[in-house]
């Protein structure tokens, strides 16, 4: 790890600040995933912005009627309120499926978000990898590609997101809440607030030098709410695939991880029937490769058992 200076801030405007002003400046919270990428110095920031003392930490309804989650609530709170149990309870259960009890305690609503990928040539600085190091190309796309992107990628990058909890945000319609050095606000839906790698894959988010703030939750929608993950094994690990679902009075909706470098979502499968069908509409435009070809399959079948449920 290389030195850094570190920075307590005191608000969320004085934080956005720094991330513009100073270069290489990086905010802090549980930092369960930046301190990986600090110790194999994929990160190296030169200054940590820790800003756990800034608020942001509460869950509060909206005028609207729906719900208000602010950056730094912990997975674990978000997971166990008793509102997101209730009303948003798919929330609820990607959150439990997403990591262990430890990590959930530590890591933070809008860390989770922000999350970089599992590929395992990023995580490789012996490697190519243009979302590590931009032009160097992309080791996965003629190596080990099993777990990455059937959909969504490009010939510089097919890596995936790795998170649980924004696959169940996606379905939810969840907008994310950022404010800048001038104190403005803005939001920007879950597909807006997320890149696709293009020829850029280093850049994730749309974001810049803004603060994630919150994420606001549209008012509940009435169904059933499931989650179901596909992993390699049983205990803590990432999503071979995934499928986040509502099926309620006006209609189903479905959203996908483990398949794309953002949480997946097309509406066009979801009036289908049957989960051939939908899984077929869905991902008409996936080209996966021999490794990745056993996921369109695997998504049926996890679909399938939802459908039957």
């Amino acid at each position: 790890m290389k030195p850094f200076a570190l920075h307590r801030a005191s608000s969320p405007r004085e934080a956005a600040t720094l991330l513009t002003r100073e270069t290489g400046a990086r905010a802090i919270a549980g930092g369960t995933n930046l301190l990986d990428l600090m110790k194999l110095q994929i990160e190296t920031p030169s200054l940590l912005i820790d800003i756990n003392r800034i608020g942001l930490n509460a869950i509060e309804p909206t005028a609207s009627g729906g719900l208000r989650i602010g950056a730094l609530v912990r997975n674990a709170d978000l997971a166990a309120h008793v509102t997101v149990r209730r009303d948003y309870a798919v929330l609820s259960r990607a959150i439990v499926a997403g990591a262990s009890g430890q990590i959930r305690n530590k890591a933070t609503t809008a860390g989770n978000l922000l999350q970089r990928t599992r590929c395992p040539y990023f995580y490789d600085r012996s490697t190519p990898c243009n979302k590590r190091s931009p032009g160097t190309g992309c080791s996965a796309i003629d190596g080990y590609s099993r777990h990455l992107a059937v959909i969504g990628g490009s010939e510089a990058c097919i890596a995936t997101h790795p998170s649980d909890m924004a696959v169940a945000l996606r379905v939810l319609d969840a907008q994310v809440e950022t404010v800048d050095a001038a104190g403005g606000v803005r939001t920007r839906a879950l597909p807006d607030f997320y890149r696709l790698p293009g020829q850029d894959p280093q850049l994730e988010t749309n974001h810049g030098g803004e603060l994630v703030t919150a994420v606001n939750l549209p008012p509940p929608r009435r169904g059933r709410h499931f989650y179901r993950k596909v992993r390699d094994r049983a205990s803590y690990a990432f999503a071979t695939v995934s499928i986040a679902g509502i099926a309620g009075p006006d209609g189903r909706r479905l959203a996908y991880g483990g398949v794309a470098p953002m949480p997946w979502r097309d509406a066009s499968g979801e009036g289908e029937r049957t989960a051939d069908r939908i899984i077929e509409a869905t991902f008409a435009e996936a080209r996966p490769t021999a490794q990745k070809a056993y996921k369109l399959p695997l998504l049926r079948g996890a679909l399938r058992g939802e459908l039957d449920a």
